[in-house]
């Protein structure tokens, strides 16, 4: 086992709809295993949110971050959140693992639009906010939560800028940096088939017994996985 010196840390990156708040129970969770862990808002969720921000400017925020952080990192993407993960990652030297935590991989020339099939050039709008497009949020996102737990997480959703599901990445690092797929069974929101689809991109894939938020249905259990992940991390492993 690595000491805590030698480990790397996490930059958890949130999906769509959410802030960083979310991680707060799994941050605790690595904090008491002596793992240390960052995060950061995107400018395409709200509510302080740019109408006109994308998959770019989400990325330049990840990319920002990681220039602040010292030594290596391993960047967790969750749902959306892997969009501009992947954009953002590539060529940042001290990123030693990604993972996609239920998380869109997509490829060059992807987007999560065209993941989904739908084609951007076909009259879709790709100005202004959005609230969450499921008909039922509680049980597409937090149907395995206790409902005080679910009540306070939906309380806390925010919009989502139109941009941010359309613009495609131009690079993907999960070409050079090894990766984790982490594949929710119990998935309502990103079924479980289209994650295994995903990731057939990644270097290992998981799997972890929960719906789509892990970081709150097991955050003890997601922070377990997520530290033997990163003990396996080879800093500088780049192709």
């Amino acid at each position: 086992m690595p000491n805590a010196a030698a480990r790397p840390s996490f930059l958890l990156v949130h999906g769509a709809w959410h802030r960083s708040t979310c991680w707060a129970d799994l941050q605790d969770a690595l904090a008491a295993d002596g793992r240390e862990s960052h995060t950061v808002d995107l400018p395409g969720s709200g509510p302080q949110g740019t109408p006109t921000a994308g998959v770019f400017d989400d990325a330049e925020a990840i990319a920002a971050r990681l220039r602040e952080i010292e030594g290596p990192v391993v960047v967790v993407g969750h749902s959306y959140g892997g969009i501009p993960v992947t954009e953002a990652a590539a060529g940042h030297a001290h990123v030693a693992h990604l993972v996609y935590l239920a998380a869109y991989m997509p490829a060059e020339g992807e987007s999560l639009g065209s993941l989904h099939g739908r084609d951007a050039s076909k009259g879709v709008d790709l100005e202004g906010l959005q609230p969450p497009v499921f008909e039922d949020p509680r049980a597409s996102l937090y149907g395995d939560l206790p409902d005080d737990v679910a009540e306070r997480a939906l309380g806390r959703l925010v919009e989502q800028s139109r941009r941010s599901f359309q613009e495609p990445v131009t690079r993907a690092a999960w070409r050079t940096v090894p990766s984790t797929y982490v594949i929710c069974e119990d998935d309502r929101a990103l079924r479980p088939a289209m994650q295994t689809k995903m990731s057939a991109n990644a270097t290992h894939v998981e799997r972890i017994g929960t719906g789509h938020s892990p970081f709150l249905a097991a955050p003890a259990e997601l922070a377990a996985l997520l530290g033997r992940i990163a003990d396996t991390a080879v800093p500088g492993r780049h192709a």
